[in-house]
């Protein structure tokens, strides 16, 4: 729900029908039977300590994306969020019992486990114990996967409600519990406890595999116990069994939509509840609020409608119901609209305008929003900017917004400080922005390196080959980082994807329910790096947002954004069915305010990674191909030239196609550069699977013809990036700033 406007008295915006505490409630368990060797409630409100409430007192540590939620439990955000638990837990133990709670997120990418005692030997497991909730079962090894003895129900575990999971093993026999029921069985299992890894485990995990590319848990967890044997049917019913009645209770007390003092938008009311119960709903004036979750606004100058909701929660005969009080906001006046309007205006960078500028012409509620300025010769109403010669003082610039609605309208006035030009100087350098991949922790974050002079193949990795830019928003991943000189010379941005495979690495559902927003950051040398900033571009319909760059269109005075999405069908809010990823682009003045996507690149089938260079009057596109590889598509998995003298157009000219193919067994993340020194380009193209980056280069674009580079030394594992020319003095700041 949007946010609400303050009031000057809020009402109470929920009765309880029922006396019931409203805070969240863990589970009740029974008292724990001896044998108790570990035991993490996970109900910590902060910090990295996981402790340990058993009488071994061996406390864990709570790592990555992993959030303390207090009696709610832990939260895992499915990047790389997880627990790691004390070595050697199962060392001289023939028998044994391990039981969790969890509740995992509807997307949870598969494989992975919920949690896991072992060891990793390179990119395999190597002796473990483990729990894995599709389908649900619980697996014992003295090696890899190919030694495994498991224990299976046979079916997957609910998503989105929690489930109690309880293993137990004794001599031969193991029996696997959901909710306290037993629903698997084995009685030939050979492998104790105590043998794996001779007593000795490292990899010892809740929410992360003991196989490094699995995925790691999204969802809650809380209450894992470890126990020294096996518990019998009616222990492990007294862990996982929960009453109807108490399942109700709890969903009741923890039921919430929201502020409803003052709403302006529809409210989401759930249909069901974490602990596997049914609510509905009921309201006393539907024409306010309709009983699912619909808000209608009273007309402008009325007084607030309003409407209490019932919810009502079952499972089986358990039934409890709950009072919300909802209050709804009339339709603002136009005096009301024009204010908040106002009021929500930006112009950005007001204090050192450095390019073009967005200005709105439509604001909050519709209101239409029209400009003047002091001196159009310097910034126009549209906000085109001619900045002072260099030398000159800063130019200063009233902007007057005038807002209006119906018969009312306001004025809202914004100072500037437009910067003069830059000096110019000589291309005496590169800059190389790029990822090193998926196979490392840090490898999905931004990398610098340097060239050694005007050398366009001889680099230096910059800050000791660690990343400079890291991403904590998204996916908190990111790749295929783009770097953009502004045309005035002396502002940069880069863009790059919001993904994050390391850990978590399913193409085919980053491809569905990937991220819809690009990372960016902006300088003004290179070295200091404005905070990170989320923006969506992509539409409801793409499932992914994937290798954005950006060209200047000169045209239009703004940055055209161009990235690959696969496009589903309206009907498809899942995105369940078949479809191919497609270039869109977007326009943009400040990497803030995007316009509408509109497709660029369709050929019918998969295309990704476009990168653009202009020369001549022609914008030169290389884009790869991403069909699999038959006789039919001999080019596929390779990089395709084109060119058009219009950067925008949806046509371009055949250059090129197979680029590489006899040098690089496939091609990715094109990047292009012109020499600084020559009439001659490098187009770098990654060899996925394989070395990385290539380079290749030609003194003739419209050719097509490539040749392999000779006697380069790039940085150690670059992956798609780009490839920057930089003045001495812009060189020499990079090394200083990260050496």
């Amino acid at each position: 729900m949007a946010p609400v406007l303050p009031r000057p008295r809020p009402l109470a915006a929920v009765l309880a029908l029922a006396l019931v505490p409203l805070a969240p409630v863990t589970p009740a368990v029974a008292s724990a039977p001896g044998g108790l060797i570990a035991h993490y409630p996970l109900t910590e409100s902060s910090g990295t300590t996981a402790h340990d409430a058993s009488p071994s007192r061996r406390d864990a540590v709570i790592s990555g994306d992993a959030v303390p939620g207090g009696r709610d439990g832990l939260h895992l955000g499915g990047v790389d969020g997880h627990v790691d638990l004390p070595d050697d837990l199962l060392r001289g133990l023939d028998s044994v019992t391990a039981s969790i709670q969890v509740r995992i997120a509807p997307d949870q990418a598969t494989p992975y486990f919920v949690w896991g005692i072992g060891n990793t030997n390179g990119s395999a497991g190597d002796g473990y114990l483990f729990t894995t909730g599709n389908a649900y079962r619980s697996s014992i090894a003295t090696g890899n996967w190919s030694t495994e003895q498991t224990t299976g129900s046979g079916h997957d575990l609910r998503r989105d409600v929690w489930k109690t999971l309880t293993y137990t093993q004794t001599g031969s026999t193991a029996v696997l519990y959901e909710d306290g029921v037993e629903v698997g069985r084995r009685t030939d299992v050979t492998i104790r406890p105590g043998d794996i890894g001779g007593g000795s485990t490292k990899a010892n995990h809740i929410g992360r595999s003991v196989y490094p590319g699995d995925r790691h848990l999204k969802g809650e967890v809380r209450d894992f116990r470890l126990y020294d044997r096996a518990l019998s049917a009616d222990e492990a019913h007294g862990l996982g069994f929960v009453p109807d009645r108490e399942r109700v209770r709890r969903d009741s007390a923890s039921l919430t939509i929201g502020d409803t003092s003052l709403v302006t938008e529809d409210l989401v009311l759930p249909t069901s509840g974490p602990h596997d119960t049914t609510i509905s709903w009921h309201s006393t004036n539907p024409g306010a609020v309709s009983a699912t979750g619909e808000v209608t606004r009273p007309r402008a100058g009325l007084l607030p409608s309003s409407a209490l909701l019932t919810a009502t929660t079952t499972r089986g005969d358990a039934k409890q119901r709950r009072l919300f009080a909802v209050t709804v906001r009339p339709q603002p006046t136009d005096r009301e609209k024009v204010a908040e309007a106002v009021k929500a205006l930006t112009v950005w960078d007001a204090d050192d305008v450095r390019g073009n500028l967005t200005l709105p012409t439509t604001g909050l509620h519709g209101t239409t929003v029209t400009w003047t300025s002091s001196a159009p010769d310097v910034v126009t109403p549209t906000g085109e900017v001619t900045r002072p010669e260099h030398g000159q003082p800063a130019e200063r610039v009233r902007l007057t917004a005038s807002v209006g609605s119906g018969s009312r309208t306001e004025l809202r006035h914004f100072a500037l400080s437009v910067t003069p030009k830059a000096e110019r100087a000589a291309y005496e350098g590169y800059f190389f922005g790029y990822f090193t991949g998926e196979g490392s922790a840090t490898g999905e974050q931004v990398h610098f390196a340097a060239s050694r002079g005007n050398t366009p193949l001889l680099w230096d990795e910059l800050n000791g080959g660690r990343p400079v830019l890291t991403s904590a928003r998204g996916d908190r991943g990111v790749r295929d980082p783009f770097v953009i000189r502004s045309p005035e010379g002396d502002k940069f941005y880069l863009v790059a994807t919001d993904l994050k495979i390391h850990g978590n690495g399913n193409w085919d559902l980053v491809q569905r329910k990937g991220s819809k927003h690009v990372e960016v950051w902006e300088s003004t040398d290179l070295v200091t790096w404005s905070q990170q900033r989320h923006v969506r571009v992509a539409p409801d319909t793409a499932g992914n947002t994937w290798a954005p760059e950006a060209y200047y269109d000169e045209s239009i005075g703004a940055y055209v954004v161009f990235w690959a999405s696969k496009l589903y069908a309206e009907d498809d809010p899942e995105h369940t069915g078949n479809t191919y990823n497609r270039m869109l682009y977007a326009t943009t003045r400040d990497f803030r305010t995007f316009s509408e996507p509109q497709v660029w690149v369709d050929p019918g089938y998969s295309v990704i990674d476009s990168t653009v260079i202009e020369h001549g009057g022609q914008y030169y596109r290389f884009t790869k191909d991403e069909r699999n590889n038959t006789s039919t598509t001999p080019c596929s998995k390779f990089i395709l030239a084109e060119r058009s003298t219009s950067l925008r157009s949806t046509s371009y000219e055949h250059v090129a196609d197979c680029i590489g193919k006899g040098a690089i067994e496939r091609g990715e993340g094109p990047t292009v550069f012109k020499s600084n020194t020559e009439d001659r380009w490098y187009l770098l193209v990654d060899e996925f699977g394989g070395r990385g980056y290539v380079p290749f280069e030609t003194t003739d674009l419209a050719s097509g013809r490539w040749t392999p580079s000779t006697g380069y030394q790039l940085p150690a594992r670059p992956r798609h990036g780009t490839v920057l020319p930089v003045t001495k003095a812009e060189l020499d700041r990079l090394r200083a700033a990260f050496p």
